[in-house]
């Protein structure tokens, strides 16, 4: 080999076929990471408006309450339109990736669950009537669940994007719809007023749909199924595990104070925690 040929280049590493001393870091623009994350735009969202330094992790997990907000719906969607299609692979493994979505999103209470009501008031004034009960997305994450009302669109009447996609997901069949439906498909006896109902209203149990969720878990463990129940299951325990959660962080930080959006509150969100999402996957075990 001539001498020549074994010079190294500074900016590529030593020899060639090793690792490069230096990553590339001489772009015509934006960087590759930028273009594709949106980094700049994220990390300059944050307009305080209150001068306690304590507001800045409230708004930045709020923030980011959103973007798993975000993923969890398109998980979930994902899910259904598989289920409608037959596809229960696909339905079982977005449901598997949403339950670790869920887990981090319910780790975002950590950085609140500690607010003293001093620590909170500090900057609660400049919220006004804010409140996440009023966020889009999770209104979405909740239509999917099942708990549907017309009303929950008035809000955002003044945000055109976020009605037409809330107006389109509260016409749909929700998750569990497209579940149960898959089950008469699978030859399950679910009566076709289940089948037809209205689906703009909010989800209520049926006996017929736990009897056959009986019969899916008196069945084969191994069947796609009691593995799709199971898979629902996890969801279910971890949304209540997040109105818990919710619950808790609230009441530690406000008592039973009148909530920011002008609901009840703690009341309003211990009613709401009492209520277990896929209910006849969770009677029907009685019955196994």
């Amino acid at each position: 080999m001539s001498h020549q040929a074994h010079q190294t280049d500074p900016a590529h590493g030593a020899d060639q076929g090793q690792e490069p001393e230096t990553p590339h870091l001489d772009f015509a623009g934006t960087t590759p990471y930028e273009d594709y994350v949106r980094a700049d735009v994220l990390t300059h969202l944050q307009h305080l408006l209150s001068d306690d330094p304590g507001e800045m992790v409230f708004l930045v997990t709020s923030q980011v309450m959103e973007l798993w907000f975000t993923v969890i719906v398109h998980e979930w969607e994902t899910a259904a339109d598989a289920l409608r299609h037959d596809d229960v692979p696909t339905a079982i493994a977005a449901l598997k990736r949403s339950v670790r979505e869920l887990e981090a999103l319910n780790a975002s209470w950590t950085p609140l669950a500690q607010l003293t009501p001093a620590q909170f008031n500090a900057y609660r004034s400049s919220l006004g009537e804010g409140s996440g009960f009023q966020s889009a997305m999770y209104r979405r994450l909740e239509f999917l669940l099942g708990d549907k009302s017309a009303s929950m669109l008035v809000p955002h009447r003044g945000a055109p994007r976020a009605h037409a996609e809330l107006e389109k997901a509260l016409h749909e069949p929700c998750l569990y719809d497209e579940a149960v439906r898959l089950l008469a498909r699978r030859g399950f006896d679910i009566p076709d007023a289940v089948l037809q109902r209205d689906v703009t209203q909010r989800y209520e149990a049926s006996p017929e749909v736990e009897a056959a969720w009986t019969a899916v878990y008196s069945g084969d463990p191994d069947a796609d199924v009691a593995r799709l129940g199971e898979a629902l299951t996890n969801v279910a325990e971890l949304v209540w595990r997040w109105r818990n959660d919710h619950l808790v962080a609230t009441r530690r930080a406000m008592g039973a104070k009148a909530g920011t959006g002008g609901s009840a509150g703690v009341a309003w969100l211990e009613k709401r925690a009492q209520k277990n999402v896929f209910p006849e996957l969770w009677t029907a075990r009685s019955y196994v």
